[in-house]
């Protein structure tokens, strides 16, 4: 049974966090037997970040949560394993690797069809991929990768929120700022890439 699948205690949760995060460390020292037992761990979490990224598709979507988990945590624990700094750190880079894959598939989608873009949508529906919304959610890559130039951490903030569906508490833990920074960064950043993406 999937951990997304359990319904655990608070207790549970965090000596589930705690194993986590040290099973990092033990990835971060090189141990691949701990990159073996870290998949069942992460995997509920994973599975409800796929989820987040995929909740608003349409049936028939070609993509899959499970096949998105999956595939990013093959990236996520490729030919050269990321030095995770924590359990926030891991689920960040997670969220943008799932992010990276969407695109990508966007990507070939548009390749295949080469059909013109539709009007543009506010960013809850350019997250919401779905095949006629392929240039949409390339159109919210390029802007996000955009304001990243400008201003990293906002863009980290966005896509701590949009893509990895944490909340400001967790974007404050992994940033290291305040919570209330984190609603400024988050509103700044929304009216930045409403202006950007023109809507």
């Amino acid at each position: 049974m999937g951990l997304g699948r359990t319904r655990v205690s608070g207790y549970t949760r965090n000596v589930m966090a705690t194993s986590l995060t040290q099973l990092l460390c033990e990835v971060r020292a090189g141990d691949q037997a701990a990159a073996e037992r870290l998949f069942p761990l992460a995997y509920g979490e994973l599975r409800r970040l796929a989820a987040s990224m995929l909740r608003s598709q349409r049936a028939g979507h070609t993509l899959q949560a499970t096949a998105l988990v999956h595939e990013a945590y093959i990236k996520l624990l490729g030919a050269e394993t990321p030095a995770f700094e924590s359990r926030s750190h891991f689920f960040g880079v997670a969220a943008r690797m799932m992010r990276q894959i969407l695109v990508d598939h966007a990507r070939k989608h548009l390749a295949q069809k080469r059909g013109a873009g539709g009007p543009r949508l506010e960013l809850n529906e350019a997250l919401a991929y779905s095949a006629p919304q392929a240039q949409n959610l390339l159109d919210l890559h390029e802007a996000l990768d955009a304001l990243a130039q400008v201003d990293p951490r906002k863009a980290k903030a966005i896509e701590m929120r949009y893509f990895a569906g944490m909340n400001s508490e967790e974007i404050a833990t992994a940033l290291d700022i305040s919570v209330p920074t984190v609603t400024r960064d988050l509103r700044v950043a929304e009216a930045w890439l409403a202006t950007r993406l023109g809507g």
